[in-house]
């Protein structure tokens, strides 16, 4: 009893905590786990190979002067066009289901469950299915020699397309999510102040609904972008050994190469490649604009 009298009466002298004390848990998970994680594989980054593998003592730059050579560019590039057209897919794909859902009044919980329902499995599950889907006698194959399109089935797995259509289906979502946040903040009076003043369907979508909406596109953009830039498991699976996406060849460093000083010179730089994106968006004039 006593020592609830004391601790009132230290709450009662101090009635707010410093903001240092209430991110302390915050800032000690991100120290542990982040932090300290990127200061190993930056200070792997600058050692020597091991000869079995591992790292040994020493400096060095020449794994950064590697990652630059045309066949890891090559990949690099190969992953950057990849990404951005998984990004645009999803873009052209996912504003017009955020907005239906967004007007959607009496079913907008239904469609918002429906479109997360695929977190609900595991990520490495929904691409097998797809390996299911597009391989000789998969579905598609069998649906297209069924409605008489092609002869013969048509390779589909193993193939970029394959790489794309896994990419647009696993972050799908994470564009739709928030393009509907924005377009649910739309106030009708807007378009109906649009309307009267003689704006036609298609000049209130692009001179009300889409402005207004860019918030959510821009974070819809890089919730997509970056994932894809990074992801190993789509391409490993449904690419085969051709399709090569940066993410399979840090792994591959860090597993069956047993290179981690090379591994993790091309993770840190992807790394300051996504960050430097990130930047460029955040010193944008117009961003205020953006983000709302």
């Amino acid at each position: 009893m006593r020592s609830r009298r004391r601790l009132l009466a230290w709450t009662a002298r101090r009635p707010h905590l410093p903001g240092y004390g209430l991110l302390a848990p915050g800032l000690a998970w991100l120290a542990v786990f982040f932090v300290v994680p990127i200061l190993l594989v930056a200070g792997y980054s600058v050692m020597r190979r091991g000869i079995y593998g591992g790292v040994e003592v020493g400096l060095t730059v020449e794994h950064y002067r590697r990652f630059f050579e045309p066949l890891y560019l090559e990949v690099l590039g190969r992953t950057l066009l990849w990404s951005l057209g998984a990004t645009v897919a999803c873009l052209v794909l996912g504003y017009p289901v955020a907005l239906a859902i967004a007007r959607a009044k009496r079913w907008r919980q239904v469609l918002l469950v429906l479109v997360i329902l695929p977190f609900w499995t595991s990520f490495l599950v929904r691409t097998f299915a797809m390996i299911f889907l597009l391989r000789d006698t998969g579905l598609v194959n069998r649906a297209l020699l069924t409605l008489g399109v092609i002869d013969q089935p048509i390779q589909l797995l193993y193939t970029p397309f394959a790489v794309l259509v896994g990419l647009v289906y696993g972050f799908l979502p994470l564009m739709i999510l928030p393009i509907y946040a924005s377009l649910e903040k739309v106030d009708d009076t807007l378009l109906e102040a649009a309307e009267a003043l003689g704006a036609r369907p298609r000049a209130r979508f692009f001179q009300v609904i889409l402005p207004l909406s860019m918030p959510g596109v821009v974070a819809g953009c890089l919730l997509t972008f970056i994932p894809a830039l990074g992801s190993f498991v789509t391409s490993d699976l449904l690419g085969g050994a051709k399709q090569v996406m940066i993410g399979n060849l840090i792994q591959s460093q860090f597993t069956t190469a047993r290179n981690w000083p090379f591994g993790s010179a091309a993770a840190l730089v992807v790394m300051g490649l996504v960050l430097a994106i990130v930047v460029a968006y955040l010193r944008r004039p117009d961003r205020e604009a953006l983000v709302g």
